[in-house]
């Protein structure tokens, strides 16, 4: 268990919300590669644009019609030449790479996580 509790109100802050990446294209402008992604959240939030260290479980290609979990409110980050808009979430696998969180069923983009 973790020792940073927080309250229920605190989670409420952060606005996660599922989208469905539109465009990937690997970019290796940095130390590590890594794919930059337009993703469709729905008409309130619409198209951004995040940037994310994928290359070891995904190409491109394959990530474009999928839906990913994402945090929509975080401040916008510079990552290499891009501005990040949103954090798009993932778990580490065995080898501590990064697995998207996606939905196992078609969601609606722009929902919000409860």
């Amino acid at each position: 268990m973790s020792n940073n509790i927080i309250e229920f109100k605190d989670f409420l802050k952060v606005d996660i919300r599922v989208g469905t990446v539109i465009t990937a294209k690997l970019s290796e402008g940095l130390k590590k590669p890594y794919i930059i992604l337009q993703i469709d959240f729905g008409k309130n939030i619409g198209i951004k644009k995040s940037s994310a260290q994928l290359t070891a479980n995904y190409v491109p290609k394959k990530l474009v019609n999928k839906q990913v979990a994402a945090v929509v409110n975080f401040k916008p980050k510079q990552i290499g030449n891009l501005i990040s808009e949103v954090l798009v979430l993932g778990f580490p696998d065995l080898d501590k790479e990064p697995i998207l969180f996606s939905p196992d069923k078609k969601i609606e983009n722009g929902s919000k996580i409860f």
